[in-house]
């Protein structure tokens, strides 16, 4: 059987960055409550966030050290796999990848290491600089890299010559039309996703009757967060589809797995969409409500899917069904967000068990949600590599077989896995560990340095490679 490195290479891409973008839309949200974390500490000298601090620095750091190492292989894809559309878009897509490793990585990892390591080194005041920096360190890079990708989806700003894209302005390139609307979407993912992370985690410690005093605190701010962001992420999302509709309508067609250009069209909330015969079987629909949702006009009119070759169709189970789990668990996240409000009342968020047990399980939806939005976004784009101007097919490396293409996606398949269950493991014993360890460290070290010199420090002190 002959191997299509086309199908190969868009499932290993597709694995490649499903593994990769999981990690830096937790470190985006978990880098922002690290700067909150330092500057409350800085302020008010209460321990507790001083331990939730140094707690959430080390798990921040082996998150962002997983994305770091998952990453790295993505940008020799586009050289390796998909040749014929990097030299294509060199003169966009070069620049904007440098821009983020200059004005993004740098910052995070240099001001990172301050983080790690500058514990009874530098003045808290300085700590808290570090913090802020590299939280301003991933939302530069989440705007660089959503800007690349968004520009892929809504092309402007650029003109062909000969083949090659040639950016004719800057501007319009980089604030595309779809790109304001995905930068917020992905902005608040990330921030649900922290959120879930520490609410789920301070809510096993409460379970445990470990340090109830810190963790309260941190379970109080990420419920707040979680009750401002969920909303917040509906009401962009909404915004998002309009601009779908405007700019991608034949992926809203299959986000909804609608064949037919129509008015007043309903919203199905389950079918089985049969893309070979254009039609849908076992629908459960709403008469109107896509109109309504869609267009904000139950009368409105949506084009269907049959409006389109079926060559230039994106393949709709995917974007249907991924649609629909990223929204259920949307709603679910705004159902806990509103629960914690309305425990609030004599301090049942920190003492009812059902309630934190299903902020436990919670802590994995925005993950799945995240998933699921990327599958829809990236299959509701097939089958163009640039929208409407270069395919897939024509971007693909010329002498790439599907051999060659198979044998690197297991390949990749097989470092990933290693990555992945090492980080884990790794991670659940910093999590196990606690802060109970953290609160001794802390005071051995303050202790040890405060009569020596600085010519003294070295990093052959066992507390500092504990702490490493």
């Amino acid at each position: 059987m002959e191997l299509d490195p086309l199908i190969i290479s868009r499932l290993q891409f597709a694995f490649v960055i499903s593994f990769h973008a999981i990690f830096p839309a937790f470190t985006i949200g978990l880098a922002s409550y690290l700067a909150l974390l330092y500057g409350l500490y800085v302020k008010t000298r209460n321990k507790a966030w001083e331990k939730l601090a140094q707690f959430w620095t080390k798990v921040f750091a082996v998150v962002f050290g997983m994305g770091v190492v998952s990453g790295i292989v993505m940008s020799f894809q586009f050289g390796t796999n998909w040749s014929n559309f990097a030299q294509a878009t060199a003169n966009f897509i070069g620049p904007m990848l440098s821009y983020e490793v200059l004005t993004a990585f740098f910052l995070e990892a240099g001001f990172l290491g301050v983080l790690l390591f500058g514990r009874g080194r530098v003045s808290p005041g300085m700590h808290l600089f570090a913090a802020i920096m590299v939280a301003v360190g991933t939302l530069i890079s989440t705007f660089w890299i959503l800007s690349t990708n968004s520009w892929m989806h809504t092309p402007a700003g650029y003109e062909i010559r000969e083949g090659t894209f040639y950016v004719t302005s800057w501007f319009e390139a980089i604030f595309n039309p779809s790109f304001p609307y995905r930068f917020l979407h992905m902005g608040l993912a990330s921030f649900l996703a922290g959120g879930f992370v520490v609410a789920g985690v301070s809510a096993w410690f409460l379970l445990r009757g470990h340090e109830i005093e810190a963790n309260r605190k941190a379970l109080s701010m990420s419920l707040w967060l979680l009750l401002i962001a969920a909303p917040a992420q509906a009401v962009v999302g909404d915004f998002h589809g309009l601009n779908t509709l405007e700019h991608q309508p034949a992926k809203l067609a299959a986000i909804e797995a609608i064949w037919d250009t129509e008015s007043s069209v309903p919203l199905a909330l389950f079918a089985i969409p049969d893309q070979e015969n254009q039609t849908n079987h076992y629908e459960l629909s709403v008469p109107k409500l896509g109109s309504l949702i869609l267009t904000h006009d139950p009368s409105g009119e949506i084009k269907g899917l049959s409006d389109w070759p079926r060559d230039e169709q994106p393949p709709v189970w995917f974007a249907f069904f991924g649609f629909r789990i990223m929204v259920g668990l949307g709603f679910l996240m705004i159902a806990f967000a509103i629960a914690g409000l309305v425990l609030r009342k004599n301090g049942r968020i920190y003492t009812n068990r059902y309630f934190l047990q299903g902020l436990r399980l919670m802590s994995v939806a925005p993950f799945i949600a995240l998933l699921a939005g990327w599958i829809v976004t990236e299959t509701g784009r097939a089958p163009w590599l640039v929208y409407g101007v270069m395919s897939h097919a024509e971007g693909l490396t010329p002498s790439l077989t599907g051999g060659i293409a198979l044998f690197t996606l297991l390949g990749y398949m097989a470092v990933y896995a290693v990555v992945f269950f090492s980080g884990i493991y790794y991670l659940t014993q910093v999590i196990r560990m606690g802060m109970e360890k953290e609160e001794s460290d802390t005071d051995e070290t303050q202790s040890a340095m405060r009569p020596m010199s600085a010519s003294h420090v070295s990093f052959d002190d066992s507390t500092t490679q504990a702490r490493s």
